[in-house]
């Protein structure tokens, strides 16, 4: 009994290593695909790129979201030039881990960064990252040229190519520092990954990150947002409202029957042995399994010691 916990602990934590790990970049090949208007999605065609990207393109210049990785700046800088030979004016950051921010010091040469205010305070301090439970990093403070230089508390609106571009502050989904970016006239939405199309999603509640934040902020956003809305997910392809709605529907059932098993006094064992999530196993990846989601929805609604946002010293 004791090995098969030790192995299962040594596979949860090669899991959780490859998950968190930089992937190789050297191959990756990037697309550009107009969704609406003025907006682009940038992703990749050809390897794991990070996060997806938004761009608005006009004759203001480009307004982009995300950056994804450091090594792909001169890549995502030639597909922008396949559609614009304008500058880039600004870059939003929908939250600060590294496959959407690590592109943040060499950009921010061409334009200035805005964010919600945690994300700059978690590049800045460093520190934990991980869904509470088995899935664990560390992540080094970042440089002071990848911070975002403009920050905002609950939204701030780009004013650019005829866009009246909003970043709402979602306060505890994927992060504590997430933002949804609305572009109305063209009625695109970028949701960060606090909608993403691989399955079952990553929180994040060792950087203040809930099953419950994320619902309520992806609820929210629904109701606000036009039924024909086009979505930009934090990864995966154009995605519609109902994709989204599909989405949180699987949150919310999996949240309760977590819920349940905790108010009937179970352990996290106790629920792996019961298969609790299984009818929901279809949403199960190589990123996030059934049991890491398990373990997130655990720590997350029994709370979790690594939820409070502690700096980095």
């Amino acid at each position: 009994m004791l090995r098969n916990r030790i192995l299962c602990l040594v596979a949860l934590l090669t899991l959780a290593t490859a998950c968190f790990a930089q992937p190789d970049l050297s191959k990756v090949e990037l697309r550009v695909t107009k969704v609406a208007g003025t907006v682009y999605m940038l992703d990749a065609a050809k390897g794991n790129a990070g996060g997806n990207i938004a761009a608005s393109v006009g004759e203001d210049g480009i307004v982009l979201v995300d950056d994804q990785y450091a090594p792909l700046a001169d890549k995502i800088r030639a597909a922008l030039r396949s559609v614009t030979d304008k500058p880039i004016r600004f870059v939003i950051n929908t939250h600060y881990h590294g496959d959407h921010t690590g592109g943040n010091a060499l950009f921010q040469k061409d334009a200035p960064i805005l964010a919600q205010d945690n994300v700059r305070k978690r590049l800045q301090s460093g520190g934990p990252a991980g869904n509470g439970g088995s899935m664990q990093m560390v992540n080094k403070p970042a440089p002071t040229d990848a911070l975002p230089i403009i920050t905002f508390e609950h939204d701030v609106t780009v004013h650019l190519n005829g866009e009246d571009i909003r970043a709402l502050h979602f306060p505890a989904g994927h992060t504590d520092g997430d933002s949804v970016i609305y572009f109305p006239q063209s009625n695109v939405v970028h949701m960060g990954d606090d909608f993403v199309t691989y399955g079952f999603p990553f929180i994040d509640v060792n950087s203040g990150g809930s099953i419950n934040g994320m619902i309520d902020g992806v609820e929210k956003a629904i109701a606000q947002l036009p039924p024909d809305v086009k979505v930009i997910p934090g990864h995966g392809p154009v995605s519609t409202l109902d994709d989204v709605r599909a989405y949180v529907k699987m949150l919310k059932e999996t949240r309760g029957v977590v819920q349940k098993a905790l108010a009937q006094g179970q352990t996290l064992d106790q629920m792996r042995q019961a298969k609790l999530l299984d009818p929901w196993k279809k949403f199960a990846g190589t990123f996030v399994s059934t049991d890491i989601y398990l373990e997130t929805l655990y720590y997350s609604l029994s709370g979790a010691p690594g939820g409070k946002f502690v700096p980095h010293n």
